[in-house]
């Protein structure tokens, strides 16, 4: 039988203090945060999660699987970017809404903590007064590791880290981007810029590999400007500024493409703006297309071609599986990939013969 896993083994491996990795595991500040990582990967590879989980697993009694219809009924939903990932966005507010609709159908309460507390999560919030955690969007691995020396059973929407492992719900966004960059290709366009940053989600990222592979796949260079596959962030007023500067560059050096394919709607409302005010029309020079589908996306000019995400079927799907969680704790992780539907609208036509290869 092996050897326990101290934290003293975990410093000695990285070499750092026994101190440093305390406080790196426990979720508190006072290192670095490649420190941090670099302490949290050490002790994955060294077995020092497993044998907490198990030693947790063996000091459970039967008796817990009773408590869902007990003491604890109440479930966090935790929405660290409370300033865009709010009740009010197209977006994140309707994955919000249909997890509170599964927890309001199963008499379950619902408690949102945002960053405002996320600081003090340890302090305020009652282990054993809680059912479980739907964390929703960008969640840093520090608040996640405290979550889960918790010992709180949670689950993950449109988001997912590689250094503590957990059930994630995402729409399948590689084969969604696939299937719109296809019927790109299919109307004669060979030059496309993709537009979103590839670091700011695992969603973002994925699209990118979805619109990589199919170009790569069909022989299309990529081509791409570096400048927009940096943009993130959902403040328009200067998005569409930036955008408005490199968009007038790229039609003043021959260099626009003809088809623009966005990481999400709202990037792509902007792109559109930008392109106006530069003199280029959508879609006779170029067509533009997004993704997430927001109710914005068929009422603007030219309406916008897009990815339809359900977005209440990722909340109450999250619910389902943090309920499946709590009454499996040892079953295998799961990443659960929803099916999206590609919307034809106005933004997207033929490539431009003139600048067809």
């Amino acid at each position: 039988m092996s050897s326990k896993v101290t934290m003293q083994h975990i410093a000695d491996h990285i070499g750092v203090s026994k101190f440093a990795v305390s406080k790196a595991l426990s979720g508190k500040s006072g290192v670095s945060r490649d420190t941090r990582e670099k302490i949290i990967q050490a002790a994955t590879q060294l077995g020092y999660f497993s044998q907490k989980r198990a030693k947790t697993a063996a000091l459970k009694t039967q008796s817990d699987k009773t408590e869902r219809t007990g003491d604890k009924d109440t479930v966090i939903v935790l929405i660290p970017n409370v300033r865009e990932q709010n009740r009010q966005s197209l977006y994140w507010g309707r994955i919000i809404d249909g997890i509170a609709g599964a927890l309001e159908e199963r008499r379950l309460g619902m408690m949102i903590v945002t960053e405002h507390i996320t600081d003090n999560f340890a302090k305020l919030i009652n282990p054993d007064g809680v059912l479980g955690l739907v964390g929703v969007g960008l969640i840093s691995n520090q608040l996640l590791l405290e979550v889960r020396n918790l010992g709180i059973p949670f689950v993950l929407v449109d988001h997912e880290d590689a250094l503590i492992p957990s059930d994630a719900l995402f729409m399948n966004n590689y084969e969604c981007e696939r299937r719109l960059t296809n019927y790109l290709l299919g109307n004669g366009h060979r030059s496309f810029q993709f537009v979103g940053s590839v670091r700011y989600a695992r969603s973002f990222f994925d699209r990118w590999l979805g619109f990589r592979s199919m170009l790569e796949e069909q022989g299309v260079p990529l081509n791409q400007n570096p400048a927009l596959l940096e943009l993130e962030g959902e403040n328009r007023t200067e998005l569409t500024e930036r955008l408005g500067v490199i968009a007038a560059e790229m039609k003043a050096s021959g260099s626009l493409p003809t088809a623009f394919v966005c990481a999400n709607d709202s990037l792509a409302f902007c792109v559109m703006t930008a392109l106006a005010k530069a003199g280029v029309r959508v879609p006779d020079d170029c067509s533009v297309a997004g993704f997430d589908n927001i109710e914005e996306a068929a009422l603007s000019d030219p309406s916008l071609s897009t990815i339809h995400v359900n977005k209440e079927a990722l909340g109450r799907r999250a619910v389902d599986t943090l309920l499946w969680r709590i009454d499996h704790p040892d079953g295998p992780k799961e990443k659960i990939l929803l099916s999206g539907d590609f919307v034809l609208r106005q933004s997207t036509g033929l490539a431009p013969v003139s600048r067809m290869e």
